[in-house]
């Protein structure tokens, strides 16, 4: 197919044997579970240059919203638990408390004054508009490949990094966490939510299930292979949506840095 690449090696531990998921597989995708590792991951994504304009996020959410609301009675029951235990989506003030109020690497509409955005956005259209917003708020956006524009960045620039609904996009896994490794001063924090392929509902309803996406849905983690990702980067990860990870169609974690020479 044009503008994909040969099946890939498995984005956590780079593994080379893959069982195919044919339910989870619409012509021409192949979902697969590494046989060495257990990550789920799509083996045949498109080229960076596709996702910024063919397969931009913009484009495939409206199409997937469309397509199936991925969603099971089940549903309002968990968002009724996220409120009440204050895990709502916007987690500005979680940003500030666990950021120091410092410089923050991610969504513009979430890291706000008194700490200055930065990002890095693929999409075309989604570039210019960010780096509009943030270079009014003292900050700016790089317009790239997240795994290769994280290193225009300095080592140890940033307090925080805001990893929103990305790292299930990313087709170089290691190569994002390790230059957020970098650049994450040592006293930062990394913030990630990712689609919960280990959720119930995922389990219940299959195919239909809210979290695939084809193709920009690259990564597929459960609880266990997030942390398991997570550790070969150098990080220690602390869940935060404990009561309704099991049920919940993300996962949210806060990273660490391990200390020299430490394992998580």
């Amino acid at each position: 197919m044009k503008d994909t690449v040969s099946l890939r090696n498995c984005p956590a531990c780079d593994g080379t044997n893959a069982a195919p998921i044919a339910a989870y597989s619409p012509d021409p995708w192949q979902i697969a579970t590494c046989d060495t590792c257990a990550f789920t991951y799509l083996r045949n994504p498109p080229a960076y240059e596709a996702l910024e304009e063919d397969f931009a996020w913009e484009k495939t959410y409206v199409k997937k919203k469309k397509a199936s609301k991925g969603s099971t009675p089940l549903s309002p029951a968990i968002r009724r638990l996220r409120t009440a235990f204050g895990m709502t989506r916007d987690k500005t003030s979680s940003f500030r408390r666990w950021f120091n109020d410092g410089h923050g690497c991610g969504a513009g509409d979430r890291i706000t004054a008194p700490m200055t955005p930065y990002g890095i956005e693929l999409s075309t259209a989604l570039h210019a508009h960010a780096d509009k917003v943030m270079r009014a708020a003292g900050g700016y956006c790089l317009h790239g490949a997240g795994a290769e524009a994280i290193h225009d960045f300095e080592p140890g620039q940033f307090d925080g990094i805001v990893m929103f609904s990305y790292l299930e996009h990313e087709t170089d896994v290691m190569g994002v966490l390790r230059g957020a490794h970098r650049a994450l001063k040592d006293t930062g924090a990394l913030f990630i939510r990712v689609p919960n392929y280990g959720s119930l509902n995922r389990k219940v309803i299959g195919p239909k299930w809210c979290g695939f996406r084809y193709p920009d849905h690259v990564n597929y983690f459960t609880l266990g292979t997030l942390h398991d990702t997570i550790a070969r980067a150098g990080f220690s990860a602390q869940l935060v949506n404990t009561v309704t990870q099991p049920i919940d169609d993300n996962i949210s974690v806060l990273l660490r840095k391990l200390p020299t020479g430490a394992s998580a």
